[in-house]
């Protein structure tokens, strides 16, 4: 028998079909061992030893593996064609050799699509594991853990409140705040543009203002409005004639095949999908055999792919679309070991694949693929130019026509953002016309713009923009991005990202004390050098030395400061920030209680505190005056200073603003006990009134008609809720908790009865999906009290938070039940063992406790 190991229940399942009776095949899900989360798995003293732990949740199928392994004559090693697929491999064959179960013969086979042809023709060419690439995974992974290992601790005593930093991750996140910075040092500076609307033979155009009084018109030219006006006028007054017609042919070469970078890019950009959620999407359709691997560098395709786009192409459309010669492309990736084929459809016959997202993703790499061997796409652009009788102002107007669409008809690449102020000629069709012409003015408008700051990155130009840097490696980029966002040192909002208060000040933090570590130059020849490790070029060993050299004392060096050093250096570095020039030219240092109080010596310093860092007076304790960190000049969003608010009418007493552990909140003294509440997100303009109404709840909003029983509004833990009988329904917003009235609440109440009903055994399931291969029962997606999980009747899973659970597919929910079913035996036989436990313990403790009683 030979044993086939693979990393997936579903790819296993496709390949033992296409192997048949004498192989047996088995799926590792995942990796199986990683590096024990605690110190000392790595000893760089020790000539960097690292020590290997058998994930818990896969012991049991581990078992599996090394049992079938013990009668196997010999073991093909099957895993992904990349880095972590060869270190997967590498893992199971040492475990395998521990536990003195490997057979004498160990092969290792790839294949970059999972077809029979691709399965079979690489089985007749197996080899040996590839040792340089593994040296590139322990390289980087005992430098991530290092990395991380090293100088989380020294956040954790000296940054309060922050919560880890990663080798990529925290040159991602400086990324983010610089664009932030950028952004907040933009000066906006205004421009006009006159546009006159003309017609010509019945077709309307535009044309735009170039040359004014004899002055050429570039963008920001005219800069305010009388001028933008008199340029209007002259325009009006002006009887335009053509002078000059430019027609330019122009041609289009389609883009190459995706790579994960780009595949990346455009499914953020097109399907709106997160880095991650493509990734998921794009196993799902490999596992399927739609698709080649999808963690790749390259852009060329195979010669027979290449020779059945070519056929696909011929026979969807005329020969005109056919260029002589097929398509070509080259990829720029330094590491050769790591960089395969594009990611294309295994069948250029089949144009459609899965359902749902992995649909749209597959519609996606089909036309793209497609698209990558036709013919350009043939272009005129023409460009009018239009003269009043002085010669000294002067029209534009440019048109572009297609004139063969070429892969056009298939696919057009998406952009991130335009550039700004992209207000530049139309690009829409003119009407034919000639020298001399007197095109007809219908109107004229100068429209005031003002220029633009940068664009918050997005998923698709954040990942473009760490690829051209060099940062990080295309199948690291989805884990990288969720990692911030799971650490909160990031928001989304409209697709973009914005840096939180943690993540603006972990970067100051890293930028002032370890300016090298996340320089990007720093990082990018970091991945150059591991590139190397697995290309056979350099020493991993060495490459670790180097960097440990310096990094452990500089460690050493930052952890040797008092926090109250660390804060002050951080004070003086973001002090432009925090303390940006006020409008008046007064000292933005000064403390405005200080101030008003009469107080002298109020200044303003950056502290830190349990929950991490905040502004506060040098007069303290006399002084209590605080406000957040990210608030420079004392605003941010609308929040308001901590202190006090002001009075409450109705029983005199103070209203105080505050900020704790879980954000500002509002407090006062009633009867002699403080009340609190905390100040949501979404009320606008929050101020005493507001503050008043928030330590009033719960309100009572009436008796209900049936019961009889108060209905109360009030805001939880969760948000805003209506309580009657001890039962729970969710509101829309805070405001709804004080205008909601008793025909609303009544019918919320009811609503969210009837749901807490069909949950008890009669939920209707999210989706049915296909029959389990093991027990084959019918699998469904169903809500639960604890989120969403699947189910083939015997065994419940839990989705993971990150996906959604109408997007799963028949692959991912056999891979959750499995792993599921298989943490179950282990689990049982526990609590077997636990009952004789209980009974023995308490006769032999029974007299000593007695005992202990009597004395």
């Amino acid at each position: 028998m030979q044993l086939v190991i693979v990393e997936s229940p579903a790819k296993a399942k496709t390949i033992e079909q296409y192997l048949g009776k004498d192989f047996k095949v088995l799926a590792s899900y995942g990796h199986v061992r990683d590096l024990p989360p605690k110190d000392g798995s790595v000893r760089p003293d020790e000539d960097f030893a690292m020590d290997w732990e058998l994930y818990r949740d896969k012991q049991s199928r581990f078992k599996e593996i090394a049992d079938a392994a013990k009668k196997a004559d010999r073991l093909v090693l099957a895993t992904d064609p990349d880095r972590e697929g060869e270190a997967i491999s590498w893992h199971v064959r040492e475990l395998l050799k521990k536990r003195k179960a490997l057979p004498d013969k160990v092969d290792r086979v790839t294949f970059n699509a999972i077809t029979k042809n691709a399965v079979t023709e690489a089985m007749k060419s197996p080899r040996d594991l590839d040792q340089p690439l593994i040296d590139a995974y322990l390289a980087r992974r005992a430098l991530d853990y290092l990395y991380g290992f090293t100088l989380s601790p020294v956040l954790w005593r000296r940054l309060p409140g922050a919560k880890s930093a990663g080798r990529v991750q925290s040159v991602a996140l400086r990324l983010i705040v610089d664009r932030e910075r950028e952004i907040e040092a933009f000066v906006p500076q205004e421009y006009w543009s006159v546009v006159a609307h003309m017609e010509h033979d019945g077709t309307a155009f535009d044309a735009r203002l170039v040359r004014y009084d004899g002055e050429k018109i570039d963008r920001l030219s005219i800069g305010e409005e009388g001028t933008a006006k008199a340029a209007r006028k002259a325009v009006e007054e002006g009887r335009f004639t053509v002078e000059d017609i430019e027609t330019r042919p122009l041609k289009r070469n389609p883009a190459p095949p995706f790579t994960t970078s780009t595949l990346q890019q455009e499914a953020a950009r097109k399907l709106g999908f997160s880095a991650s959620h493509t990734m998921r999407c794009a196993q799902s359709l490999y596992e399927a055999g739609a698709i080649t691997y999808m963690r790749t560098d390259g852009v060329s395709m195979d010669g027979s792919a290449i020779s059945a786009a070519r056929k696909a192409i011929t026979e969807r459309y005329d020969g005109h679309y056919l260029p002589e010669k097929p398509r070509m492309y080259k990829t720029k990736a330094k590491n050769t070991q790591e960089a395969h084929e594009a990611i294309r459809p295994t069948n250029f016959m089949r144009d459609r694949a899965g359902s749902g997202d992995e649909g749209k993703l597959y519609d996606l790499i089909y036309k793209r693929a497609m698209a990558s061997q036709m013919a350009a796409a043939s272009l005129e652009r023409t460009t009018v130019t239009m003269r009043d009788p002085t010669g000294r102002h002067e029209l534009r107007a440019t048109g572009q026509v297609v004139k063969f669409a070429g892969f056009l008809a298939v696919y057009q690449e998406g952009f991130d953002d335009k550039s700004d102020g992209d207000d530049g000629d139309d690009d829409g069709l003119l009407p034919a016309m000639k020298k001399g012409d007197t095109p007809a003015k219908t109107g004229v408008d100068a429209t005031q713009h003002f220029t633009q700051p940068p664009p918050r990155f997005s998923e698709a130009s954040l990942v473009k923009r760490l690829e051209e840097l060099g940062i990080g490696r295309p199948s690291t980029y989805a884990s990288t991005i969720q990692t911030l966002r799971d650490r909160n040192y990031v928001r989304m909002e409209k697709n973009r990202f914005f840096a939180e208060e943690s993540g603006r000040l972990l970067t100051a933090f890293l930028e002032r004390f370890f300016t090298r570590y996340v320089g990007y130059d720093f990082t990018a020849e970091m991945e150059d050098e591991l590139d190397e490790v697995s290309a056979g070029d350099e020493q991993w060993k060495t490459l670790l030395e180097q960097f440990w050299r310096d990094f452990k004392p500089k460690t050493e060096e930052v952890m040797d400061k008092k926090p109250s050093e660390v804060t002050e250096a951080l004070d003086e570095y973001l002090s432009d920030y925090l303390f940006p020039p006020t409008a008046d030219g007064s000292d933005p240092r000064a403390c405005p209680l200080c101030r008003d109080e009469g107080r002298a010596g109020g200044e303003l310093h950056l502290r830190g505190g349990r929950y991490g860092a905040f502004i506060a007076c040098v007069n303290y304790p006399e002084c209590k005056y605080t406000r957040r960190f990210a608030q420079p000049g004392g605003e941010e969003d609308g929040a308001g200073e901590d202190g006090v608010m002001g009075t409450d009418p109705e029983t005199g007493a103070q209203v105080e603003r505050k900020t704790g552990r879980f954000g500002p909140y509002v407090e006062m003294e009633v009867d002699g006990a403080k009340k609190r509440a905390s100040i949501p997100k979404d009320l606008p303009d929050f101020d005493l009134e507001w503050a008043i109404k928030l330590l009033s709840l719960p309100r009572i909003v009436g008796a209900h008609p049936e019961t009889g029983k108060e209905i109360e509004a009030a805001i939880g833990r969760y948000g805003p809720y209506l309580r009657h009988d001890g039962k729970y329904g969710k509101l829309g917003s805070t405001s709804d908790v004080f205008d909601v009235g008793m025909n609303a609440a009544v019918t919320i109440l009811a609503e969210a009865a009837n749901r807490k009903g069909r949950g008890r055994g009669k939920a209707e399931p999210i989706k049915t999906l296909g029959e389990h291969p093991t027990s084959g029962a019918e699998m469904k997606v169903m809500p639960g009290r604890y989120g969403p999980y699947v189910t083939d009747g015997t065994t419940n899973a839990t989705i993971p938070k990150d996906q959604k659970p109408e997007d799963l597919t028949d692959a991912q929910a056999i891979e959750l039940i499995d792993a599921r079913a298989a943490k179950g035996p282990a689990k049982k036989k526990a609590k077997k063992k636990a009952p004789a436990k209980k009974k023995a313990a308490p006769k032999k403790k029974a007299p000593a406790k007695k005992a202990a009683k009597a004395d």
